[in-house]
């Protein structure tokens, strides 16, 4: 655990925004599944079924602190429409570049170590997702030096 209350405090409502952010994710991914020809959506639900364990990690961890966990919203706006196979690489590219900047606003705050190596691994895995994300999208550099920090 954290060293104090106020430490506590802040780590669970980052772990809390990581929650919400992985919920967006995993709805997110639906809309890139749906979006995809039937053959090419397994990296799809590869990235729902990840952020759905990173979900179910997140709640297990904040029920454990007595932290009620961020529950999923009904729906999600769209960042633009998702009309082709490019529009839905470029949406998992938003839904990982999401998750990322909670993760790193997470490392910021986090006290407990093993909370700041889940983080780290977490962080790796989403950028590693939108790299691939990235390039089916067209985007170029697919890697960015700093994944989930502003500019990047």
């Amino acid at each position: 655990m954290a060293d104090d209350g106020t430490t506590a405090s802040t780590e669970d409502a980052a772990l809390g925004d990581v929650l919400a952010a992985e919920h967006a994710a995993v709805w997110g991914y639906g809309v890139v599944g749906a979006a995809l020809p039937v053959d090419g959506r397994a990296p799809a639900a590869e990235g729902e079924q990840a952020h759905r364990d990173s979900r179910d990690r997140l709640s297990e961890l904040l029920d454990g602190r007595d932290a009620d966990p961020v529950p999923a919203a009904a729906g999600y706006r769209l960042p633009f429409p998702v009309l082709s196979a490019v529009d839905a690489a470029a949406l998992a590219v938003v839904l990982e570049e999401g998750v990322s900047a909670a993760w790193v606003a997470l490392l910021d705050s986090a006290g407990d170590a093993p909370v700041r190596q889940l983080a780290v691994d977490s962080l790796g895995a989403a950028e590693e997702r939108a790299v691939t994300w990235r390039a089916a999208a067209g985007r170029t550099p697919v890697t960015t030096a700093l994944p989930g920090l502003p500019g990047s």
